[in-house]
């Protein structure tokens, strides 16, 4: 199975929300790159085939950012997590 692009809608109003959004992404295992776009509201993650989304989505989330809307291989996915 080849690499998986996710993208998040994340509310980010200044640059020390992207920056953090930035610095859990860059600590996540399995990242192979990704963009935080505060202009765009909109983090895309390229990620190895054994990083699943709901993984990345719990990593954005810890930020304490709210996630909007994501998709996973340009298919829309839930941002609710299971507790």
């Amino acid at each position: 199975m080849s690499e998986h692009t996710y993208k998040f809608n994340v509310s980010m109003s200044c640059g020390g929300c992207s920056g953090a959004v930035n610095r859990v992404l860059g600590k996540l295992e399995g990242v192979k790159s990704y963009d935080v776009s505060l202009d765009t509201q909109i983090a895309t993650v390229v990620a190895e085939p054994s990083l699943e989304y709901e993984t990345v989505l719990r990593t954005i989330k810890k930020t304490g950012k709210k996630v909007n809307s994501g998709e996973a291989d340009g298919e829309t996915k839930s941002v609710e997590l299971d507790a």
